[in-house]
């Protein structure tokens, strides 16, 4: 790199570092911090390099950087894929597969799923991790904060939990296409991401713990059409089938799944009571009356 492309480096890395928070990564704020934004040794610890060597970065002094080093500010610095491959470029080196699955959602999307209060809306992963949801999601489905990461995979969920009643997917009655989508759906997320740990080890176990992956995995298939309907069976409400609509969220590689009853049916009836439900757990719910 020439002493002008080590400056935009150093520009870029001081500029992305400034618009982190100590919150938005659960670092107690202090009272000493002259700027709103992370300080170098923050960046350095949570990218694993030496302080020392993060500062000669912003201040365009340092050697070539690896590309070991530029995923892990990538990954410290929360960077978009467009943001990490300029990283790349203005380090002299093309951009590599992205580093793994972005799990940070936007708070915009957060929002927006919070202003859908007649849909059921989750925003899930690359590896179909539910990531975000809203609160008639958690009455429809699960109270998803209640669950462990590994929990909320739909994956796990669908090939790996045995069957309670016929169901296995947080009461999805009919699982069958949605085992087949989301099996061509991780097989392009594997090839995405061909390094990440987390992504070969959930493979990996559901290829152990699950004939019926295997074989859909086995064929080697890639489309990953929409489902239109799903049908829940719920403990309070009954039968109910809901449309899906699937908003790619392209720059972070994740997708918003929105789920609306048609205007007028029973199935709008029963989310209308869900809503009032709320994140009222099932069992209190069902619970007899003392």
């Amino acid at each position: 790199m020439d002493r002008r492309t080590r400056r935009e480096l150093g520009d870029f890395l001081r500029s992305r570092r400034a618009r982190i928070t100590p919150a938005d990564l659960g670092l107690p704020a202090g009272t000493r911090r002259r700027t709103p934004g992370l300080r170098r040794e923050e960046v350095a610890q949570l990218a694993h390099i030496s302080p020392e060597y993060y500062a000669r970065l912003e201040q365009a002094r340092a050697p070539h950087p690896s590309r070991e080093v530029l995923t892990q500010l990538a990954r410290a610095l929360r960077l978009s894929d467009v943001e990490r491959d300029h990283l790349h470029r203005l380090a002299g080196l093309p951009p590599g597969p992205p580093p793994g699955p972005c799990r940070e959602v936007r708070q915009s999307i957060v929002d927006l799923l919070d202003r859908l209060p007649q849909a059921a809306a989750v925003v899930v992963s690359a590896t179909n991790e539910v990531i975000a949801w809203n609160t008639l999601a958690t009455a429809l489905m699960e109270d998803f904060s209640a669950l462990s990461r590994p929990e909320r995979n739909l994956m796990r969920r669908t090939f790996l939990t045995p069957p309670q009643g016929g169901r296995r997917l947080y009461g999805v009655a009919d699982t069958a296409e949605f085992a087949r989508t989301s099996a061509h759906h991780l097989r392009t997320t594997a090839a995405r991401y061909p390094d990440d740990p987390e992504v070969r080890a959930l493979v990996d176990e559901l290829l152990a713990g699950s004939p019926e992956f295997a074989a859909l995995w086995a064929a080697h298939d890639v489309t990953d059409r929409p489902i239109p309907c799903k049908t829940f069976e719920h403990p309070l409400v009954g039968t109910l089938t809901v449309r899906c609509d699937v908003l790619d969220i392209t720059d972070r590689d994740q997708r918003v799944l929105i789920y609306t009853a048609a205007p007028n049916s029973p199935s709008e009836e029963a989310m209308r009571l869900l809503s009032v439900i709320g994140t009222q757990r099932m069992d209190d719910a069902l619970a007899p009356a003392p």
